[in-house]
């Protein structure tokens, strides 16, 4: 199931999306998708068996917006990708790095991510598959791990270079407003079955910049969720931003940074297309 936030005739609704069509949930069944995921799975399964009663509209008449909006962790992960260790010439890291982006940096499909030059002249891209946990997760074993998720989406890691190398730590680069695209919407669990086998690529101004796969990455999502709980609770709707793969801006010859104006379309195989525009406000 494709789950989304949409916005239709200026209502901001729960819907889900099958292929060109979306079908909207009532206000009184779920007025978001944090709460849909705190009902848990036989709910879940309730609006799917109750979908032919629910209003269908096109795709084309609705504005997608991000599929959560105040989660309580949105939990990175830096280096976890072999092949963006081997473009910096750094080894892999022998435990995951993990730091936080603030929820205030969330915005969705076609938003503009808007920086001030003031502040930051080094803004990058990082396509990353984004994992929702569906239940609340506390010393979970790797074999187990993957039954806590409810499902993927897309997530551009935007950063702020100058600051992340000036700060010797990524909080402030990483979580500037704006800086944490995603979506376009969630595809439950049962349609990815391997996380660890997805194309996953990135577009600057249709310029492809990063090309990779899953299967890339240093700690599996269900290492990675395992490793975290063993420090804290998982709670349902923690986002992990999992890594991103090689094709950065920074570590280019020349490095190349966002521009205004600029256009990127990020695509991960089983999800969908991430699309966003670049704009300096000052």
């Amino acid at each position: 199931m494709k789950i989304a936030v949409v916005e239709y005739q200026s209502s901001v609704q729960v819907g889900i999306v099958e292929e060109s069509q979306v079908f909207l949930l009532p206000q009184d069944i779920s007025s978001s998708i944090e709460a849909i995921i705190h009902k848990g799975d036989r709910f879940v399964e309730n609006i799917l068996e109750r979908k032919s009663t629910y209003e269908s509209v096109s795709l084309s008449q609705v504005r997608l917006k991000a599929p959560l909006q105040n989660p309580e962790k949105i939990i990175g992960i830096g280096l976890n990708y072999k092949d963006h260790c081997r473009e910096q010439n750094v080894p892999v890291p022998e435990y995951p790095l993990v730091f936080a982006k603030f929820s205030s940096s969330i915005i969705g499909n076609g938003d503009a991510i808007c920086w001030n030059t003031e502040l930051t002249r080094q803004v990058d891209f990082e396509v990353e598959l984004g994992v929702i946990i569906g239940k609340k997760a506390r010393n979970v074993s790797t074999q187990e791990a993957l039954e806590y998720v409810f499902g993927y989406t897309i997530i551009n890691d935007v950063s702020a270079r100058d600051l992340q190398f000036r700060d010797r730590q990524w909080v402030r680069a990483k979580s500037l407003d704006t800086f944490c695209p995603m979506g376009p919407w969630i595809v439950t669990a049962d349609e990815i079955p391997d996380p660890q086998a997805l194309h996953l690529s990135t577009e600057l101004n249709g310029v492809k910049m990063q090309n990779s796969s899953t299967a890339e990455m240093v700690f599996s999502v269900a290492e990675l969720i395992s490793f975290l709980s063993q420090a804290f609770t998982l709670q349902p709707g923690d986002i992990i931003a999992t890594g991103t793969p090689d094709g950065v801006g920074v570590f280019r010859k020349p490095p190349v940074f966002l521009q205004n104006g600029d256009s990127l379309r990020m695509e991960i195989e089983k999800i969908g297309v991430l699309e966003n525009t670049c704009k300096i406000i000052r």
